[in-house]
């Protein structure tokens, strides 16, 4: 399931963020916000990509560069979001 998420994510971001010629390069644990591919608007927009396309309500607390900052760490957290429903299912 989290191959999908990143790949997903991964997509989301190349697509709206990234305007640079080395769009292949962009690391798993790279810093969204300090690679300056995203701001405070792109971080709204980043929430409601998550909360539409994975049908999950992200919290005003869990919005956090611990969360938000890199793929890896968005794959993470939604996977871990996901988790409690699949499991439920």
């Amino acid at each position: 399931m989290s191959t999908n998420v990143e790949a997903e994510v991964r997509q989301f971001i190349e697509d709206t963020f990234l305007f640079r010629s080395d769009q292949a390069v962009l690391g798993a644990d790279e810093s969204l916000l300090e690679a300056g591919l995203i701001d405070s608007t792109g971080v709204l927009e980043l929430v409601a990509f998550i909360e539409e396309r994975f049908a999950v309500r992200m919290e005003d607390s869990e919005i956090t560069p611990e969360n938000l900052d890199s793929v890896r760490a968005i794959t993470a957290y939604v996977s871990g979001k996901l988790a409690p429903a699949v499991s439920a299912a």
